[in-house]
């Protein structure tokens, strides 16, 4: 079901997630921690797009 380039997008993610919350928490720094925040979306939808198109691709 899940392929090895789902988990990067995954990981990728997780990353993503644990450097917001260390701008939040340790680094005080909230404009930052936003910014990284931000990220998370991005990744997913890059994702989504890319399995989209490997399965639009595969039903030629």
């Amino acid at each position: 079901m899940f392929k090895k380039s789902d988990f990067f997008i995954i990981l990728a993610v997780m990353i993503s997630f644990i450097i917001s919350a260390y701008f939040w928490f340790v680094e005080k720094d909230p404009q930052q921690a936003i910014f990284t925040a931000i990220w998370i979306p991005a990744i997913f939808t890059f994702g989504i797009y890319f399995k989209l198109c490997a399965l639009m691709g595969s039903r030629k």
